[in-house]
């Protein structure tokens, strides 16, 4: 193992999963720690202070989408749910309770050491967006003058619009950002179950993206990510 890499808390109780991911996860140049419980997990959460968390829900103690919140109390790490539930509705409980990504079972291991390296590197860079700009491609995006260029010409977007892109934009690159989520940080809370005015604006932004407009990503029914990164 080595020295000063990066800490992956792994709280499952399936003893094959540890025995898969542990030497994955070393191989891979990070520092599993494990947990068979979601008590055991907050203490080692709390004591260790890993750098990312990956979370069953389905533990013996007490359920994962129970666990975040605690877990959020005192800790701003990426959690990512590992788990076999595929309805949408627990993904969407997960993740608006505070989970950044959600791996369902069986998963591709290459998959999921890359969404853990984008986790990392997005928590690892000190993200100033009032000052800072962001590169996709195509398309530009300055968030202190609130403007986005498309290959050098300025969009000229509506002030939702503009939301609506820099709050994916800001997100992180990969990132998935609930629908409820988009709908409170750029309508407030009185439109959380606006999903379908979301999708109108969502489908007004992609066509002024143009060429770009693929960097916005649909994840049907739960929420999108922005596939840009940053400069």
């Amino acid at each position: 193992m080595t020295a000063g890499a990066p800490r992956i808390l792994v709280v499952d109780d399936e003893p094959q999963i540890h025995r898969f991911l542990g030497p994955a996860l070393e191989a891979a140049g990070f520092a599993p720690l494990r947990a068979l419980s979601a008590g055991e997990g907050l203490r080692q959460a709390a004591e260790r202070s890993p750098d990312l968390i990956l979370l069953d829900l389905g533990l013996p103690d007490m359920d994962g989408i129970q666990a975040i919140p605690r877990l959020r109390a005192f800790s701003s790490v990426p959690i990512v749910i590992l788990s076999a539930r595929d309805r949408e509705a627990e993904k969407i409980a997960a993740l608006d309770a505070g989970a950044d990504d959600y791996v369902e079972k069986p998963f591709a291991l290459g998959e999921l050491l890359a969404r853990l390296r984008a986790l990392l590197r997005r928590v690892g860079t000190p993200a100033t967006p009032a000052a800072a700009r962001l590169r996709a491609g195509p398309l530009e995006i300055d968030f202190a003058e609130r403007v986005a260029r498309l290959d050098g010409v300025r969009l000229h977007l509506t002030p939702r619009e503009w939301d609506l892109l820099a709050a994916l934009a800001q997100a992180g690159s990969g990132r998935l950002v609930t629908q409820r989520q988009l709908l409170q940080m750029v309508w407030g809370p009185a439109h959380l179950d606006d999903a379908q005015y979301l999708r109108v604006y969502i489908g007004h932004l992609r066509a002024k993206l143009g060429a770009a407009s693929h960097l916005i990503q649909t994840e049907p029914g739960i929420g999108y990510r922005f596939g840009g990164s940053a400069e």
